[in-house]
């Protein structure tokens, strides 16, 4: 738990520098590859989308992008025919995401299930590459907030920065082949309320996902987040997601099955109540949406 800890603190404190520092680390790594490093070569499209399935890939947009995102989560499939196995109910978030560079991205969500504000800073720190400097890994750190804006329930009153949450995450991923790419997810969720007196503030889990590639446009991805044991809402299940992502001219379609309700990281991975096993299985899909807000300027000749 220590070393996990560290390793998040270590992390972000290179993130906030990378931050300050963004374009001119930017600019001084693209000379350095046009002008040194000619025959670095780095590795393209480990994920089809800077989303695997509800969580971040270590993708991010590039420069002058705007990615547009609709995503919706319908009721559980066990809810019968009466109900159309869940498709009579659904919840939806909606997001914006705009790379700053081509390491840089910021967004912003809302999400109808529990009306829910969300809002991210992405920095990719390390690219896979091969040739004469390789890097075995990519390594993305993303920083998010999540606000509920759910009313009160009668009788309870909250101030308003009991419904703030963060989230924390160091991405590594590889890309092993042109079919099969790997992701771990470290991740650290701060809760400024909890729902019951006994846990901490801090909730801890590692999530690991995986693309494989079965067609130029069509692959398969699965996400799954294990809680750490000794910090867990009762009646919180680990999230497990399989999907499938389809690529058509400007979009990436995403369809996929989860025991989660939410789209949230907090929703996701510390408040998934939903089953498998009991027959919890929401049907959903994510749309996405690019558009070039910002031609790049020519590289000089």
């Amino acid at each position: 738990m220590k070393l996990f800890i560290s390793t998040l603190v270590f992390s972000f404190l290179i993130f906030s520098q990378a931050l300050a520092q963004d374009v001119d680390l930017d600019k001084m790594l693209d000379e350095t590859t046009q002008k040194k490093d000619t025959s670095v070569k780095l590795t393209d499209d480990t994920f089809l989308s800077t989303r695997l399935i509800d969580g971040h890939t270590v993708e991010t947009t590039q420069a002058g992008v705007l990615d547009f995102r609709i995503s919706h989560r319908f009721g559980t499939l066990n809810q019968g025919i009466y109900d159309l196995f869940g498709l009579d109910n659904a919840s939806m978030r909606m997001s914006f995401d705009y790379g700053f560079t081509d390491r840089f991205t910021a967004g912003l969500g809302r999400s109808t299930f529990e009306k829910q504000y969300d809002g991210f800073v992405k920095y990719r720190l390390l690219h896979q590459s091969e040739g004469k400097k390789s890097m075995p890994l990519s390594v993305t750190l993303v920083a998010s907030m999540i606000i509920k804006t759910l009313k009160d329930q009668e009788g309870v009153k909250s101030k308003n920065t009991d419904r703030y949450y963060y989230a924390y995450q160091v991405l590594l991923a590889r890309k092993f082949s042109e079919a099969f790419s790997l992701q771990l997810m470290p991740t650290m969720i701060h809760y400024n309320m909890v729902p019951a007196a006994n846990l901490n503030n801090n909730f801890f889990s590692v999530g690991a996902g995986t693309r494989i590639k079965l067609s130029k446009r069509f692959s398969l991805n699965a996400e799954y987040y294990y809680q750490l044991p000794g910090n867990k809402i009762e009646g919180a299940y680990n999230a497990l997601s399989i999907g499938f992502d389809i690529v058509t001219a400007g979009h990436v379609f995403q369809l996929h099955f989860t025991n989660s309700t939410g789209m949230t990281e907090r929703t996701v991975i510390t408040e998934t109540t939903g089953r498998w096993g009991k027959g919890d299985i929401h049907f959903g899909f994510n749309v996405s949406r690019v558009f070039t807000i910002k031609k790049p300027k020519p590289a000089a000749l």
